[in-house]
Protein backbone atom coordinates (compact mmCIF):
# COMPACT_ATOMS: atom_id res chain seq x y z
CA UNK A 1 0.00 0.00 0.00
CA UNK A 2 2.77 2.34 0.98
CA UNK A 3 4.24 3.01 -2.86
CA UNK A 4 0.25 2.85 -4.28
CA UNK A 5 -0.31 5.56 -1.76
CA UNK A 6 3.28 7.05 -2.88
CA UNK A 7 1.86 7.71 -6.20
CA UNK A 8 -1.31 8.88 -5.46
CA UNK A 9 0.59 11.23 -3.23
CA UNK A 10 3.11 12.55 -5.93
CA UNK A 11 0.41 12.67 -8.46
CA UNK A 12 -2.02 14.86 -5.81
CA UNK A 13 0.87 16.97 -4.61
CA UNK A 14 1.70 17.48 -8.57
CA UNK A 15 -1.62 18.59 -9.65
CA UNK A 16 -1.93 20.72 -6.50
CA UNK A 17 0.93 22.40 -6.94
CA UNK A 18 0.30 23.34 -10.79
CA UNK A 19 -3.51 24.36 -9.75
CA UNK A 20 -2.19 26.49 -6.76
CA UNK A 21 0.30 28.05 -9.15
CA UNK A 22 -2.00 28.40 -12.04
CA UNK A 23 -4.47 30.43 -9.60
CA UNK A 24 -1.65 32.23 -7.91
CA UNK A 25 -0.12 33.51 -11.53
CA UNK A 26 -3.86 34.04 -12.34
CA UNK A 27 -4.28 36.22 -9.45
CA UNK A 28 -1.14 38.36 -9.72
CA UNK A 29 -2.45 39.46 -13.61
CA UNK A 30 -6.25 40.41 -12.18
CA UNK A 31 -4.02 42.42 -9.11
CA UNK A 32 -2.20 43.74 -12.17
CA UNK A 33 -5.35 44.68 -14.10
CA UNK A 34 -8.43 44.62 -13.13
CA UNK A 35 -9.72 44.34 -16.39
CA UNK A 36 -8.25 41.11 -17.18
CA UNK A 37 -10.13 38.25 -17.69
CA UNK A 38 -8.36 34.91 -16.12
CA UNK A 39 -8.30 32.24 -18.57
CA UNK A 40 -10.39 29.84 -16.21
CA UNK A 41 -13.44 32.09 -16.30
CA UNK A 42 -15.41 30.40 -18.92
CA UNK A 43 -18.61 31.45 -18.78
CA UNK A 44 -21.06 32.92 -15.86
CA UNK A 45 -20.96 29.95 -13.56
CA UNK A 46 -17.24 28.43 -14.38
CA UNK A 47 -15.54 31.64 -13.32
CA UNK A 48 -12.63 31.73 -11.24
CA UNK A 49 -12.22 35.51 -11.41
CA UNK A 50 -15.54 35.41 -9.77
CA UNK A 51 -14.03 33.24 -7.03
CA UNK A 52 -10.81 34.48 -6.48
CA UNK A 53 -12.12 38.10 -6.35
CA UNK A 54 -14.57 37.56 -3.27
CA UNK A 55 -13.51 37.86 0.62
CA UNK A 56 -13.60 33.90 0.80
CA UNK A 57 -9.88 33.68 -2.08
CA UNK A 58 -8.10 35.63 1.07
CA UNK A 59 -9.72 34.37 4.12
CA UNK A 60 -6.51 34.05 6.23
CA UNK A 61 -5.25 37.58 4.51
CA UNK A 62 -3.41 36.08 2.04
CA UNK A 63 -4.74 34.33 -1.95
CA UNK A 64 -5.73 30.83 -0.45
CA UNK A 65 -3.33 29.23 -3.14
CA UNK A 66 -0.21 30.26 -1.53
CA UNK A 67 -1.14 27.69 1.11
CA UNK A 68 -1.58 25.15 -1.87
CA UNK A 69 1.68 26.56 -2.93
CA UNK A 70 3.24 25.70 0.39
CA UNK A 71 1.40 22.62 1.54
CA UNK A 72 1.49 20.40 -2.42
CA UNK A 73 5.12 20.13 -2.50
CA UNK A 74 5.33 18.78 0.68
CA UNK A 75 3.14 16.07 -0.14
CA UNK A 76 4.88 15.61 -3.24
CA UNK A 77 8.10 15.11 -1.75
CA UNK A 78 6.75 12.72 0.44
CA UNK A 79 4.67 10.53 -2.05
CA UNK A 80 8.54 10.76 -3.97
CA UNK A 81 10.35 9.05 -0.83
CA UNK A 82 7.40 6.66 -0.65
CA UNK A 83 7.90 5.21 -4.09
CA UNK A 84 11.31 4.89 -3.49
CA UNK A 85 10.84 2.67 -0.26
CA UNK A 86 11.79 5.42 2.11
CA UNK A 87 10.41 4.51 5.37
CA UNK A 88 8.75 7.44 6.96
CA UNK A 89 8.06 7.73 10.52
CA UNK A 90 4.87 7.31 11.74
CA UNK A 91 4.48 10.64 12.94
CA UNK A 92 5.38 12.13 9.62
CA UNK A 93 2.35 10.02 7.68
CA UNK A 94 0.11 11.15 10.99
CA UNK A 95 0.92 14.85 10.41
CA UNK A 96 0.20 14.65 7.01
CA UNK A 97 -3.08 13.36 7.84
CA UNK A 98 -3.76 16.04 9.91
CA UNK A 99 -2.88 18.61 7.55
CA UNK A 100 -4.85 16.58 4.87
CA UNK A 101 -8.17 16.93 7.42
CA UNK A 102 -7.69 20.48 8.31
CA UNK A 103 -7.55 20.59 4.04
CA UNK A 104 -10.56 18.80 3.75
CA UNK A 105 -12.29 21.00 6.41
CA UNK A 106 -11.05 23.78 4.51
CA UNK A 107 -12.07 22.82 0.77
CA UNK A 108 -15.60 21.51 2.38
CA UNK A 109 -15.77 25.46 3.40
CA UNK A 110 -14.77 26.41 0.18
CA UNK A 111 -17.32 24.13 -2.13
CA UNK A 112 -19.98 26.11 0.30
CA UNK A 113 -18.58 29.23 -0.34
CA UNK A 114 -18.53 28.73 -4.15
CA UNK A 115 -22.15 27.09 -4.30
CA UNK A 116 -24.49 29.08 -1.44
CA UNK A 117 -22.40 32.36 -1.49
CA UNK A 118 -20.24 33.00 -4.16
CA UNK A 119 -22.10 31.99 -6.83
CA UNK A 120 -19.73 30.26 -9.15
CA UNK A 121 -17.04 27.47 -9.65
CA UNK A 122 -13.01 27.59 -10.11
CA UNK A 123 -11.76 25.01 -12.43
CA UNK A 124 -8.14 24.86 -10.72
CA UNK A 125 -10.30 25.11 -7.24
CA UNK A 126 -12.16 21.81 -8.05
CA UNK A 127 -8.92 19.79 -9.02
CA UNK A 128 -7.59 20.83 -5.49
CA UNK A 129 -10.86 19.87 -4.18
CA UNK A 130 -10.46 16.15 -5.75
CA UNK A 131 -7.08 16.02 -4.73
CA UNK A 132 -7.45 17.01 -1.53
CA UNK A 133 -10.07 14.68 -0.50
CA UNK A 134 -8.84 11.90 -2.71
CA UNK A 135 -5.48 12.12 -0.61
CA UNK A 136 -7.38 12.80 2.77
CA UNK A 137 -8.97 9.28 2.07
CA UNK A 138 -6.42 7.30 1.18
CA UNK A 139 -4.18 9.12 4.16
CA UNK A 140 -6.64 7.95 6.44
CA UNK A 141 -6.97 4.40 5.36
CA UNK A 142 -3.38 3.85 5.37
CA UNK A 143 -2.62 5.33 8.93
CA UNK A 144 -5.86 3.71 10.67
CA UNK A 145 -6.28 0.50 8.91
CA UNK A 146 -9.81 0.67 8.93
CA UNK A 147 -10.99 -2.66 7.38
CA UNK A 148 -14.45 -2.54 6.51
CA UNK A 149 -13.58 1.22 4.54
CA UNK A 150 -10.81 -0.20 2.91
CA UNK A 151 -12.68 -2.93 1.36
CA UNK A 152 -14.74 -0.32 -0.05
CA UNK A 153 -12.71 1.95 -0.24
CA UNK A 154 -13.57 3.25 -4.00
CA UNK A 155 -17.70 3.07 -3.12
CA UNK A 156 -17.48 5.61 -0.59
CA UNK A 157 -15.08 8.19 -2.23
CA UNK A 158 -17.55 7.75 -5.44
CA UNK A 159 -20.04 8.72 -3.25
CA UNK A 160 -18.80 11.25 -1.53
CA UNK A 161 -17.68 13.10 -4.86
CA UNK A 162 -21.74 12.06 -6.41
CA UNK A 163 -23.08 14.04 -3.27
CA UNK A 164 -20.65 17.13 -4.43
CA UNK A 165 -21.76 16.84 -8.14
CA UNK A 166 -25.02 16.67 -6.75
CA UNK A 167 -25.12 19.72 -4.82
CA UNK A 168 -22.95 21.45 -7.85
CA UNK A 169 -25.96 20.49 -10.17
CA UNK A 170 -28.70 21.64 -7.39
CA UNK A 171 -27.03 24.98 -7.14
CA UNK A 172 -26.62 25.67 -10.73
CA UNK A 173 -29.80 23.94 -12.26
CA UNK A 174 -31.34 26.87 -13.75
CA UNK A 175 -28.10 27.51 -15.82
CA UNK A 176 -27.38 24.19 -16.21
CA UNK A 177 -30.76 23.45 -17.46
CA UNK A 178 -30.66 26.23 -19.93
CA UNK A 179 -27.94 24.90 -21.74
CA UNK A 180 -29.82 21.01 -22.10
CA UNK A 181 -32.81 23.14 -24.37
Amino acid sequence: MSKRLGWLLAAGGGLGTASAAALTIEKFHVLANPGYVPSCSINPIVSCGSVMTSAQAEVFGFPNPVIGLAAFPVVLTLGVLLIAKVPLPRWVMLGLNAGAALGVLFVHWLIFQSLYRIGALCPYCMVVWVVTITMFWYLTLHNFRLPVLRKYHSAVLTVWFLVIIGLIGEAFWDYWRTLLL
